[in-house]
């Protein structure tokens, strides 16, 4: 016979003591500690803790009993139930406050290495509109907010339910879309875009995506713009036996019609069971196969499939610390790995003698050939394929030693043999920059034996999100 769970308590007037990770807060009782969401640091709250492990627990504010005065008023009315923006109610110096902390503490923490004192964390020069891609779901049924459930009568909440949306996946559920009327990470052009295509749809009868089912027309959206001016619409569409392209190019012919400002309107038709869109065949409907980003005095070529920093101004600081760092004087030898589409092999080709990129996609290989001829760069060579067969002791013997390797891995960081191959290579100089400071410090353990933590500059490209960049200089011992 089943055991019955002992209720979860109820604690009340308990004060919110500091911000933890993924955008929550803390605070402690008895022997725990305990993460809630969607509140700041000095708030009192009614806690209703949900979970509960040996170690930690997990709550959820239900009332409010005294607000702290370190808030900041959402200006978004998603915000509590999208996830994406989770520090819009803590004023921005705070977060770079918490951001700046993060670091330092993971680099302590993990890295357990001899550190500098940091440089104080660069702000985004945008806290608004500061995106420059989106990705937005469709589904047939959209998710209803826990206000809605209670504040409305059943049967018109089942009704409202069957109401297809436009919008962000629910953290922790594959299949609820959050409908967003409107977003404030890009400008507002694309919340007319992504909202015409769902009225249109709803309009003409056209079906929505079932996540479960894996059936309907309408799958996805993506929506890309630059400083170029230039604008980028792909939509994921899923056709099926009875057909449903016709209604898709109409559709897009609709989108085409009704915003002129689109340099590049893209479609594809994609059957497998995740929206992503690497291994597709993606169709120009009209315009061209790309765009273009701007920095300093060079152009990127930027495709569907392209990977470019998604806070377009504030790439251009984290490029400029990481080329500051690099020390470059136009006679080194330089080595960049997990390029992308050459962003900063390019940006820092002209200080080199020569610069050596790369990367795991194919395709974004040739974007930083391409990019390289655009800007008249003639010291760059790209190869593509898994780091870790790529850069060996082979390569580096047929094309030099590298004076300075930069690397700018994916959150996973840097595989092993990676590592490995970077210290015998044994630069003079390697500058790491990273989206995740936690394996960051990790790989930083890895090379402590070689090389030396001269400099720590963190860089905030995500404002009201927990996320933070990270650039390090290390030196030879």
């Amino acid at each position: 016979m089943a055991r019955n769970k002992k209720p979860l308590p109820l604690l009340e007037n308990i004060t919110i003591e500091a911000v933890a990770a993924e955008g929550k807060c803390l605070f402690h009782w008895n022997d725990l500690v305990v993460f809630v969401p969607f509140c700041v640091p000095g708030d009192v709250c009614d806690i209703q803790i949900r979970r509960k492990k040996h170690s930690f627990a997990e709550g959820e504010v239900v009332r409010f009993v005294e607000k702290s005065k370190v808030r900041a008023v959402p200006f978004c009315q998603h915000f509590g139930v999208c996830g994406g923006c989770k520090w819009q109610n803590l004023p921005y110096e705070e977060q770079l406050k918490f951001k700046q902390q993060q670091v330092f503490d993971q680099l302590h923490r993990i890295g357990k290495v001899e550190l500098p004192e940091f440089r104080p964390i660069l702000g985004s020069v945008k806290i608004q509109e500061y995106r420059n891609k989106l990705d937005y779901g469709c589904a047939n049924k959209r998710y209803l907010t826990k206000e809605e459930i209670s504040s409305l009568p059943k049967e018109e909440s089942q009704s409202l339910k069957d109401v297809p949306a436009i919008g962000f996946h629910i953290t922790g559920a594959f299949d609820k879309i959050l409908p967003i009327e409107k977003c404030w990470l890009m400008d507002d052009l694309h919340n007319q875009i992504r909202n015409d295509i769902r009225d249109y749809a709803v309009s003409h009868n056209i079906s929505f995506f079932d996540l479960r089912a894996q059936v309907g027309l309408l799958r996805d959206i993506i929506i890309r713009n630059s400083a170029s001016g230039e604008l980028m619409v792909i939509i994921q569409f899923h056709y099926d036996e009875t057909g449903g392209e016709q209604e898709a190019l109409d559709l897009l012919q609709h989108v085409a019609d009704t915003f002129p400002q689109i340099t590049s309107l893209l479609y594809l038709d994609n059957q497998k069971c995740n929206d992503t869109i690497g291994d597709q065949n993606i169709i120009v409907f009209k315009g061209t196969d790309h765009i273009f980003e701007l920095m300093e005095d060079l152009k990127f070529k930027v495709g569907p499939k392209s990977f470019y920093q998604t806070n377009t101004e504030q790439a251009y600081h984290l490029y400029s610390v990481a080329r500051e760092f690099a020390g470059l004087t136009g006679d080194e030898m330089v080595y960049d790995l997990y390029t992308g589409t050459g962003t900063i092999a390019n940006f820092v080709a002209k200080k080199a003698k020569h610069v050596i990129g790369i990367e795991y996609v194919p395709e974004a290989i040739e974007d930083a050939k391409i990019n390289s001829e655009i800007n008249g760069i003639t010291n760059t060579l790209f190869y593509a394929g898994d780091m870790k067969d790529i850069l060996t002791d082979d390569f580096i013997a047929e094309h030099g030693r590298p004076d300075v390797i930069i690397t700018d891995p994916p959150r996973a960081g840097m595989h092993p043999d990676v590592i490995n191959t970077i210290l015998h290579a044994a630069p003079d100089r390697i500058v790491y920059v990273s989206c995740n400071p936690a394996t960051q410090a990790r790989d930083l353990q890895s090379l402590d034996e070689q090389y030396k933590v001269v400099e720590v500059q963190p860089v905030d490209m995500f404002p009201h999100t927990p996320h933070v960049e990270n650039v390090v200089l290390l030196k030879k011992r």
